[in-house]
């Protein structure tokens, strides 16, 4: 018995593929529609997580640096620059209680005042804000409620 085979070949047409116009427009209209949704939820947020870090630090970390400071020599620092340099007047001092001058998240340094404008029987700790002046609305400090 004798088996034939045959070979059937199909010809593959050479087409160029490619996005049509219409194909790239839908794609762009739906990236933009998404965007228009998404992006307003997110704009602001930047400066909403600044703030919250700089109560973070007026209220926690450089504040308790301070809290530990007066704790061990009786009396608040006359700089912050004292919580990491031993003062000549420190006897007591047991730092460095910070590593480093902090700034805020702005790039602008604490302002530190002792005896406090707001708060004369303890120390003022404050972040000039995002405009870098002192004494405007956006100021941060550890005598607002956080």
């Amino acid at each position: 018995m004798k088996m034939q085979i045959h070979q059937c070949t199909i010809q593959k047409q050479n087409w160029n593929r490619a996005f049509t116009l219409v194909e790239l427009m839908l794609v762009v209209t739906i990236i933009g529609i998404l965007a228009a949704l998404v992006i307003p939820r997110i704009i602001g947020r930047g400066e909403q997580s600044r703030i919250i870090a700089t109560n973070a630090d007026v209220m926690g970390g450089i504040s308790t640096a301070l809290n530990l400071y007066e704790v061990d020599n009786g009396v608040f620092p006359k700089s912050l620059q004292d919580l990491i340099q031993q003062p000549d007047d420190a006897r007591n001092w047991h730092g460095p209680y910070l590593g480093k001058l902090p700034v805020d998240p702005w790039g602008h340094p604490y302002i530190y005042y002792y005896p406090g404008k707001h708060n004369q029987n303890y120390f003022d700790l404050l972040s000039a804000g995002p405009d870098g002046r002192e004494g405007t609305d956006d100021d941060v400090g550890n005598w607002q409620a956080g």
